[in-house]
């Protein structure tokens, strides 16, 4: 194994960030390979910066001469990383998180179960660690990358990630929520009267406050000569967001809105950010989390320019437990998701999905997962034989029995398979995985709390602001006052400051907090709102 070697931007790059190395010769002896490794052997035998994976298993043997590898460029061609629980999955994550950073690319990671955070400490070098380095040839150097840590509303360790309700959108929310496709196309037309009428959604009870409103005796005829509200819809709408609120969940809608131009960040070093948003204190609400994670991913694809086929990802987007956002979706939702995967590649984004089985994952979806990181499958029922079978099924041609390999994996190995330089599928390869360089479990609770507080990110968006919206104007109606200027419109309400001390609003504006609300500001003459296929606002500014 080489020296590490100096990167762009000064990025030192080892074993976990090779650059521009061909396959390293075979050492005497391994031409006595079998033509079909020797074969797998030359299918990733990359000349480009790649990632480095592990080394390939043939015949119950690691051969640490043959290299598995993706090709960095192949980053936004998508992938999926799947396998039981305990096969090693979350491993994988951190390993190609780690290679990525080192390349200067952003990351970012969901953190279902609370242990990712460790990505940001260096690892601990152990017997274990030690055996695994030197099956596959890793030269291990404990590492700790560069990250910030985030978390839905607030709740958990992390900066709140919060979002307006009328940029999350009614299709989204409609999944958040449990909705019907009759409730669903009722809270679209909500949405459309809000947007038309300058009524801004940006938590909860303004969204309550226009539903009750059209309802009214008088606002009723607002809808008339568009399909009008029924109050038994209405009923169901308003009655499952006071259940969402009930348990906690109003703090995730708000400002200031997150803006996931955050996460394509790098750090002064050249290394690309880990940002890990926490959801353990979330896990209990899957579809909330996997929805909201749709959200950042959708906000991304309409934010971003076209960038075609470039050098490296722009960020690599790891979707945890995605098999909770296909579950009752229907076939709308899944359409939409099937085209933000489909067109995103093309803005420099690439989507890894993580799951348990292939089959988790729509056909459309599947489709588009140019990468594939395949750990074991368990086959104790007559329903885990049929997801094996499924799971054989998507995987080329095979100099294995996959089948039988899939069930005798050991812990932090898979079966691999890529899109190389050309474009074309690699060689099935089965493969022992390297070790994380990284902290392999999470920080202690007072480092991870230093790290959010110290961040550059933590003044703009840990204070909650709550500005004039739909709620104020409505309670406002009966006065026939006129409306505010706009200046005072745009101001955030403030929460009384000790004397002396500097107001919230100053704060606000002195601060980047403000850039980050002018994002989700405006007022009713010259706005406009348009809606992408999940329904999520793009305001034009």
């Amino acid at each position: 194994m080489s020296e590490r070697e100096g990167g762009a931007g000064g990025v030192s790059r080892g074993p976990a960030g090779t650059a521009d190395r061909s396959m390293p010769e075979a050492k005497p002896g391994s031409a006595a390979l079998p033509r079909e490794a020797l074969e797998i052997a030359s299918g990733y035998a990359f000349t480009g910066p790649a990632l480095d994976l592990g080394a390939l298993l043939w015949d119950g043997a690691c051969l640490p001469d043959v290299q598995v590898r993706i090709p960095l460029p192949m980053l936004n061609r998508h992938g999926l990383v799947a396998g039981a629980t305990g096969t090693g999955k979350t491993k994988t994550l951190q390993l190609i998180a780690e290679q990525l950073s080192a390349q200067g690319v952003p990351v970012f990671l969901a953190d279902i179960k609370g242990d990712v955070s460790g990505v940001a400490a260096p690892g601990t070098e152990n017997e274990k660690v030690q055996a695994r380095a030197a099956d596959v040839q890793q030269q291990w150097v404990a590492t700790g990358f560069p990250a910030e840590f985030y978390a839905l509303g607030g709740i958990g360790h992390g900066i709140p990630v919060r979002a307006t309700v009328t940029s999350f959108g009614p299709v989204l929310l409609s999944k958040v929520l449990q909705l019907n496709q009759t409730q669903e196309q009722s809270l679209g037309l909500i949405f459309h009267y809000a947007d038309q009428k300058g009524l801004e959604l940006v938590d909860l009870k303004d969204l309550r406050a226009v539903v009750a409103f059209l309802t009214s005796d008088e606002g009723k005829a607002e809808l008339k000569n568009i399909g009008g509200l029924s109050t038994a819809t209405a009923g169901v709408i308003l009655r499952s967001l006071t259940a969402f609120e009930a348990q906690g969940m109003a703090g995730f809608f708000g400002e200031p809105e997150f803006d996931t131009g955050e996460l394509l960040r790098t750090a002064e070093d050249g290394r690309g950010l880990v940002s890990v948003l926490e959801l353990a204190a979330v896990q209990d609400r899957p579809q909330l989390f996997s929805t909201f994670l749709m959200w950042l991913l959708a906000d991304l694809f309409h934010d971003l320019p076209e960038v075609g086929d470039a050098d490296k990802p722009k960020l690599v987007f790891f979707f945890d437990e995605a098999h909770l956002l296909f579950n009752d979706a229907s076939k709308a939702f899944l359409d939409a998701i099937t085209q933000t995967v489909r067109l995103i590649r093309s803005k420099g984004v690439g989507v890894f999905f993580v799951t348990q089985t292939p089959k988790d994952v729509p056909g459309d979806v599947l489709a588009q997962l140019g990468n594939r990181v395949q750990h074991a499958l368990r086959a104790f029922t007559p329903d885990d034989q049929k997801a094996l079978k499924a799971t054989v099924k998507t995987f080329p041609n095979s100099a294995y029995d996959l089948e039988e390999l899939l069930t005798g994996l050991g812990t932090g190995e898979a079966v691999v398979t890529v899109l190389s330089e050309k474009g074309a599928p690699t060689p099935v390869a089965a493969t022992r995985l390297r070790a994380p360089e990284s902290l392999m479990g999470p920080i202690d609770a007072a480092a991870l709390d230093s790290a959010v507080e110290s961040s550059s990110l933590y003044g703009r968006y840990a204070q909650a602001v709550d500005r004039e919206s739909a709620y104020e104007k409505l309670n406002a109606r009966p006065s026939r006052e006129a409306p505010p200027p706009a200046k005072e419109q745009q101001a955030p309400r403030a929460q009384k400051a000790p004397k002396g001390d500097p107001s919230v609003v100053e704060q606000v504006v002195g601060s980047g907090m403000f850039k980050s609300l002018a994002r989700s500001l405006g007022t009713q003459i010259g706005r406009e709102i348009t809606r992408s296929v999940f329904g999520t606002a793009r305001r034009r500014r």
